[in-house]
């Protein structure tokens, strides 16, 4: 993995923060240059920037580079800064070597600015903002917010129906996270308003959201609703926020698909898109999780790094002659090892990834063992397929099927 490498004159530390920042400057021999807060404010992060700028080579290193941390790294990038940030685990590690244990502001600053003057092996680079990452890094935020609150509607529905009428829920629970549940709550609401429907207005909608099915799931309705005779109180409200909730799922839907249809695009146009999804259990939200999180694959030397910044390189124990045996990493970019995990749990349906994950299986491991066994093979075919530019072909399956 590429690191920051070169002299600097000044060491800049930042503890990033909503509304203020903790700043602490050395130079290069460790002296102080600068230790103030200053606000999250365009102009005195440019002032502070360029004053130190007149001390000679400047970097700007950040615990956080995006979000509350966008900014200050997008101003230090135009005036001409290095940039660079620092991560957690290696920071927590440094700040174990200094005396004290207070966690504040200005302590995490200087750990910062004395990590970079001191190990600068330990900082990643931070390069210029590309702005289709930018944009595709925010929609992405922004799918996943879409996830959890269709997750919580979800469950919502079921609690409602659940309360008032137990068997219409089994029926319905299975077909929530398609078109044709949202649709049918939104219209009729709950078992009152489902009973009072007419069998043709109920058969019209079923069929237009699911053409192939819709005479089960009416069967399915008529069955629920025939087992249970007692109206519940509460029934008629239910009836009432089914419909709300009903309608804010199938419009949550409708925007998911939208950005999926958005990633599809992006992806399509990407260079190293098409070869993501030319793999086997990469999807268009998984693919897109992936190359948010690899971006430039200048990043790392060779495969074993990108295993090692995905978290799937095993770590060994090692004391003296005694080996204790290899242990998954804790640390590592944790988006990127939960999405190529998903990834290889989404490909056991092809038969190469299904012959690896048994073999690991008749070793004794465990299926999630199994399965990060897994992403750390498909990572280093992986890396192989961006490098090259090559898609997922059949010697790459006869890679993956008979690698130890």
């Amino acid at each position: 993995m590429h690191t920051v490498t070169g002299l600097f004159d000044v060491y800049c530390g930042l503890d990033v923060g909503k509304d203020q920042h903790h700043a602490v400057a050395l130079d290069a021999d460790g002296n102080r240059i600068f230790d103030k807060e200053l606000p999250q404010h365009e102009a005195r992060l440019r002032e502070l920037f360029t004053d130190l700028g007149q001390h000679g080579h400047i970097v700007v290193v950040v615990d956080q580079p995006y979000n509350i941390g966008a900014l200050a790294v997008a101003v230090a990038q135009q005036v001409g800064a290095t940039v660079a940030y620092l991560p957690g685990l290696a920071m927590r590690r440094f700040a174990d070597l200094h005396a004290g244990n207070a966690k504040t502001d200005a302590r995490d600053a200087f750990i910062i600015a004395e990590a970079a003057r001191t190990m600068p092996s330990a900082l990643r680079p931070i390069n210029p903002a590309d702005e289709l990452m930018a944009d595709l890094r925010m929609l992405a935020g922004h799918d996943d917010d879409l996830a959890a609150d269709g997750t919580r509607i979800t469950n919502r529905i079921r609690g409602v129906l659940v309360d008032v009428h137990p068997a219409l829920e089994r029926a319905l629970g299975p077909h929530l996270d398609q078109r044709v549940g949202p649709a049918l709550l939104a219209k009729f609401g709950g078992p009152v308003g489902i009973a009072a429907a007419s069998r043709a207005s109920l058969r019209a909608l079923l069929r237009k959201h699911a053409p192939r099915a819709h005479e089960r799931i009416q069967q399915a309705i008529t069955d629920a609703l025939a087992q249970q005779t007692v109206v519940i109180a509460g029934s008629s409200a239910a009836d009432q926020v089914l419909k709300t909730l009903g309608t804010q799922l199938a419009q949550n839907m409708a925007d998911r698909a939208a950005l999926e249809e958005q990633f599809t695009v992006e992806l399509d146009a990407h260079p190293f898109g098409p070869i993501l999804l030319s793999m086997p259990g990469i999807g268009v939200r998984t693919g897109l999780k992936i190359l948010i999180e690899i971006n430039n694959l200048d990043r790392f030397e060779n495969a074993g790094h990108l295993a090692a910044y995905a978290g799937l390189a095993p770590r060994t124990h090692r004391s003296g002659t005694s080996i204790k045996g290899e242990h998954q990493q804790r640390a590592g970019n944790k988006r990127l090892k939960k999405a190529m995990f998903r990834a290889a749990f989404a490909s056991l349906p092809d038969p190469n990834s299904r012959a690896y994950y048994d073999r690991k299986k008749a070793q004794g491991k465990r299926h999630n063992a199994a399965i990060l066994c897994l992403a750390r093979r498909r990572s280093d075919v992986l890396f192989a397929m961006l490098r090259d530019g090559t898609h997922y072909q059949k010697s790459t399956r006869e890679k993956l099927a008979t690698a130890a």
